[in-house]
Parts: structure tokens; C-alpha cells; sequence
């Protein structure tokens, strides 16, 4: 019989790619992953890893074994939902994950709610960006989390998390009074965009390439709250979704632009059925749909 723990080491091996990184993950020593990896192909008794240089990779039936892992760890999330059920009451640590404008907008009223309705329940909030998920849920860091991507910039699939839509929202072209106000006249202004790495680093970039310029960025920041007070203050342009529009700079005009940011709930596979996780849901789907839209 092949061994839970050490399919997960492989499988997240295939995710993130070095033994090292999987050791950080898990808070085991490099040599204490390779030990178990090779446990585990004797177990299976075909080669499950090959040498690729200074790295290893998976051989096409590590490759299957990990599609079979992921199919195993669902029905082992599903079971523990089953089993979460039947013990009734919702209680212990539930562990949320959203990024900053969902942190400000929708998370609050879905937090009163919870706390509300299922008092014993311990809420852990944790802000970050749609692209640091995956491994949180993988690693049981997160238990549901607030994620987005753009209808320009989607996301790719994820075949460990499964994930419900929650609303979508227009996307802005941010200017100040003397700014250009269109995004073909932006190509000479300055740009304040997100982090490398963030999908609205991302997004900006696909924009302005569609457009037919790259940007001329002056300033990185991820928090919209700067970023349209970098904008008023003559900083440059910028993009910035509905959510990231809380308090409007008053020499700030927002421009609507022909795309959507699309927020999702995202869960372990499996685990959309545990009671908290349906809590949680239920709770945040209220919250989207009391979110109001700007006119116009």
C-alpha cells in the first residue's frame, strides 16, 4: 500500500517544482523529502524521478501517480467533510485567505455573519495575492480563500482547489485632471502598477501591449487605496478594478475599460461539502450580494 504522506510530497513536488522547495512547504529538511521520495518509488517499484541536471523531475509514471494523488486527497477531504458533519457543530480553526481589496470590501460582513451564526469557530484571516493560493491550500495554510483573475489574464486551472464565482466587476483606467483619458492616449504617461509577479502587474502589462505600447512604469504598489492617491497626486496612470475604488481621490476620473476582474471562492478539492467551508461560502455570497455597483 503506497503511503499518503509521501504521495503528497510527490505531489507537491509536481506543483513547485524543487525537492527544496517542497522541504520549505512542509518544514522538513531537503534530505528528509528525498528520503521519502525514494521510499516511495520502491513502494511503487517503477522509477518515479529522473535526473534533469542539478534537479529532478517526474517520469511519466510519477506523472499518473500524481493525477491519482489528487483524485485520493479529494475523497480524503470529502471524508473528513463527512465526517465534520456528523459530528455537528461548527467549532475550531477556519482559515481565510483574500486579497487586500476583498480584505476591505467583502470579507468584514462575511466575518460578522460567521461569527454571528457560529460563534465557536475560530477566524484566522490572512491578506494575499490570488497567486500565492494554490500552495496555501495545498499546504492546509488556507482553508477557503477570496481569489480573482481577469477575463483578459485568466487564471489556469488549478486541479487541486475547486472554486464557485462570486461576482464580477468592471476594471478602470485611473487618470488624474491632466492625464489622457483614454488608454491609446496613456502610452506616453507614466504608469503605477502592481508588483512583478501580481496578475494586475500582469494585467497592466497585457493592456498596454494590446494597446500597441509598453508602459512606462514609474511606481509599484498593490494597495489600489495608494494607488489612486499616487494617481491624484500626478503620479502617473493606472488600472483599478470596482472593489479597489473605496474613497475616490476627488481629481481622480475613472474610465471604464472593456474588460472584468472575476472574484471566485476557492476550497481544497473535496472539501466544499465540510461544514465551515459551507459556512464560509454561504456567508461570502451574501456579502457579494450586497455589494453594491457604481453607476455608470
Amino acid at each position: 500500500m503506497l503511503d499518503v504522506r509521501r504521495l503528497r510530497l510527490l505531489r507537491d513536488l509536481a506543483h513547485l517544482g524543487t525537492i527544496s522547495a517542497v522541504a520549505e512547504a512542509h518544514t522538513y529538511t531537503a534530505s528528509a523529502v528525498s528520503q521519502q521520495l525514494a521510499a516511495l518509488q520502491r513502494e511503487a517499484g517503477v522509477p518515479l524521478l529522473e535526473r534533469s541536471g542539478r534537479r529532478v523531475r517526474l517520469t511519466a509514471a510519477g506523472t499518473a501517480l500524481v493525477e491519482h494523488t489528487e483524485v485520493l486527497l479529494a475523497a480524503l477531504e470529502a471524508a473528513d467533510a463527512t465526517l465534520a458533519a456528523a459530528r455537528g457543530g461548527l467549532t475550531g480553526p477556519l482559515r481565510i485567505g483574500a486579497f487586500p481589496s476583498a480584505v476591505r470590501t467583502l470579507l468584514p460582513g462575511a466575518l460578522i455573519a460567521l461569527g454571528r451564526d457560529h460563534p465557536h469557530l475560530d477566524l484566522r484571516v490572512s491578506e494575499l495575492d490570488p497567486v500565492d493560493v494554490p500552495a496555501a491550500l495545498r499546504e492546509r495554510r488556507l482553508d477557503v480563500a477570496l481569489v480573482h483573475d481577469y477575463d483578459l489574464v485568466p487564471a489556469d486551472p488549478d486541479p487541486t482547489a475547486e472554486s464557485l464565482r462570486l461576482l464580477d466587476e468592471p476594471v478602470f483606467l485611473a487618470v488624474a485632471d491632466e492625464h489622457p483619458e483614454t488608454l491609446a492616449a496613456a502610452a506616453g504617461s507614466p504608469w503605477v502598477v502592481g508588483s512583478p509577479g501580481t496578475l494586475c502587474h500582469t494585467l497592466a502589462l497585457r493592456l498596454c501591449h494590446d494597446a500597441g505600447f509598453s508602459p512606462r512604469i514609474r511606481h509599484h504598489a498593490d494597495d489600489f487605496t495608494a494607488v489612486l492617491a499616487l494617481v491624484a497626486a500626478g503620479q502617473g496612470v493606472a488600472i483599478v478594478p470596482e472593489l479597489g475604488v473605496e474613497h475616490l481621490p476627488p481629481s481622480v476620473r475613472l474610465r471604464t475599460l472593456p474588460i472584468r476582474r472575476r472574484t471566485s471562492i476557492a476550497f481544497r478539492r473535496g472539501s466544499g461539502a465540510h461544514p465551515a467551508v459551507a459556512a464560509c461560502v454561504a456567508a461570502l455570497s451574501s456579502a457579494a450580494s450586497d455589494t453594491a455597483p457604481r453607476p455608470g
